[in-house]
C-alpha cells in the first residue's frame, strides 16, 4: 500500500494500525540543530489523545511518544527522526462481528475491494488513531517555524451540528472539552447536553473547525501546481472524516461582490483577508485562515443496513468505543496538517530563494469568521 507519506522536503511517513502493537512515523528532512526532546512533542499529543472527556471515545491511551532516531545530545542531526507511540488499550474483540461485513460510511468496503484484504480491528490504517503520529510530527514543524519566523498556530470549533459557536477569544479554547473559543457557560452546557443526548441515542453529529497560522512569511507557495492554498486543501482533505475545506472567505465568496471580496491594500497593509492569506498560490504575510467540515461519526450503535463479502444483505451494529463527534478532537489535527504544509513550503522556499523575512501587515483580522 502506497500513499503513506506526506510532504516533499519535510516528509512524514506514518506506520501502524489502530489495534497493532504501536503506531508512529518517520520524519525526513528536518533541519539539523533544532533542540528537541519528547517534552517538545508530548503536549501536542496530549491535546489530541482519547479519553479526555466523557464526550469522546473512552479508549485509554497515554500516547506517550518515544524518539528513536535523528536526535543526538538534545538536537536534531538532519537524519530521519523516528517517533513511536505504543498502543495500550486495544479491544479487538469489539470488531469480531464485522470481519465479513462492511460498516456504512467507513473505508471497509473500498479497502477490501481495492486490496482484497483489510484489518477490521478499529479500521486498521483507516482509523483516526493514525492522526497521532502526524500530530507528533507537527510539533517539530511548529517548533522550527516558531523559532525561525515566530509562526504560531491556533484552532477552535466554530460549529457543533446545528449549534453555532461565536468567536469570543482564543483564551477560551483550553477551558472546555470542545476547543470552543467561547466563554459562554450556557452555550458550553448546551453543547454538552447535545452530546449526551446523541450518545444515549446511539447517533453522531458533524462539526466545523477553524484554524489559523499567524506570522507567516510572505512568499511561501509556488504557482501553478504547487500553490500554497492547494496544498493546504489537499492536506486537510487527508484528515479522516473531512468532507469540505474553505480558505479565507470560502463559499461565502459566492455571495460577495468584487468590491467586497478583493482585499484592498494601503501603505499600512491589507484592509481585509478574504483571501485567507494566500494570493496566486503564494502567502501574503497575513494570517492563513482555514475551515474544515467534518462529517458525523460513521461508527454508531444504531443498526444499519449493509452487505457482507458475498453481497448478501446484513444488519451491522458497530460496537467499541467511539466519539459521537470526531470533530471534538479534530482541532489539534487540523493545526498539525497546516503546520506540516507551511514547514514543507518554508523549506522549499529556502531552497529556491533563500531565507525570507516575516512581515506582519497592520490588520486586525486574526479571528475566524
Amino acid at each position: 500500500m502506497s500513499g503513506n507519506t506526506f510532504g516533499k522536503l519535510f516528509s512524514v511517513s506514518t506506520f501502524g494500525e489502530s489495534h497493532g502493537p504501536a503506531i508512529g512515523c518517520v520524519i525526513d528532512g528536518c533541519p539539523p540543530g533544532l533542540p528537541l526532546t519528547e517534552a517538545d512533542i508530548q503536549p501536542e499529543l496530549d491535546r489530541r489523545k482519547p479519553g479526555t472527556s466523557r464526550h469522546v471515545t473512552q479508549r485509554q491511551e497515554s500516547d506517550t511518544v518515544e524518539i528513536l532516531s535523528g536526535v543526538y545530545q538534545g538536537v536534531t542531526t538532519g537524519t530521519p527522526i523516528a517517533l513511536l507511540i505504543r498502543n495500550e488499550d486495544q479491544r479487538s474483540k469489539d470488531y469480531g462481528n464485522i470481519v465479513d461485513s462492511f460498516r456504512p460510511g467507513h473505508a471497509d468496503y473500498t479497502y477490501w475491494h481495492k486490496y482484497g484484504v483489510r484489518d477490521p480491528r478499529g479500521g486498521g490504517r483507516s482509523s483516526a488513531r493514525l492522526t497521532a503520529p502526524v500530530v507528533g510530527a507537527s510539533a517539530i514543524a511548529k517548533k522550527w517555524l516558531h523559532q525561525k519566523y515566530g509562526t504560531v498556530f491556533k484552532g477552535c470549533m466554530s460549529q457543533l451540528g446545528d449549534i453555532a459557536v461565536p468567536f469570543q477569544g482564543w483564551e477560551h479554547v483550553a477551558n472546555n472539552p470542545f476547543f470552543a473559543a467561547s466563554g459562554d457557560a450556557d452555550l458550553i452546557a448546551r453543547m454538552e447536553a447535545a452530546m449526551d443526548e446523541l450518545r444515549k441515542a446511539g447517533d453522531s453529529i458533524g462539526a466545523r473547525i477553524d484554524v489559523i497560522a499567524q506570522n507567516v512569511p510572505v512568499g511561501l507557495g509556488q504557482p501553478i501546481y504547487d500553490k500554497l492554498d492547494a496544498d493546504i486543501a489537499y492536506a486537510m482533505m487527508g484528515i479522516n472524516a473531512v468532507k469540505g475545506v474553505e480558505i479565507g472567505a470560502g463559499f461565502a465568496a459566492v455571495a460577495q461582490k468584487g468590491t467586497e471580496h478583493g482585499d484592498e491594500l494601503t501603505p499600512e497593509g491589507f484592509i481585509g483577508n478574504n483571501a485567507g492569506g494566500v494570493l496566486g498560490g503564494i502567502s501574503t504575510g497575513q494570517d492563513i485562515t482555514v475551515s474544515i467540515a467534518i462529517k458525523p461519526t460513521s461508527s454508531i450503535r444504531t443498526p444499519r443496513r449493509s452487505i457482507d463479502k458475498d453481497g448478501n444483505p446484513v444488519m451491522v451494529e458497530t460496537f467499541g468505543r467511539h466519539d459521537p463527534c470526531v470533530g471534538i478532537r479534530a482541532t489539534p489535527i487540523a493545526e498539525a496538517m497546516l503546520a506540516l504544509v507551511l514547514m514543507d513550503h518554508a523549506l522549499m522556499h529556502r531552497a529556491q530563494c533563500g531565507d525570507v523575512q516575516v512581515t506582519t501587515p497592520d490588520i486586525a483580522l486574526t479571528a475566524p469568521r
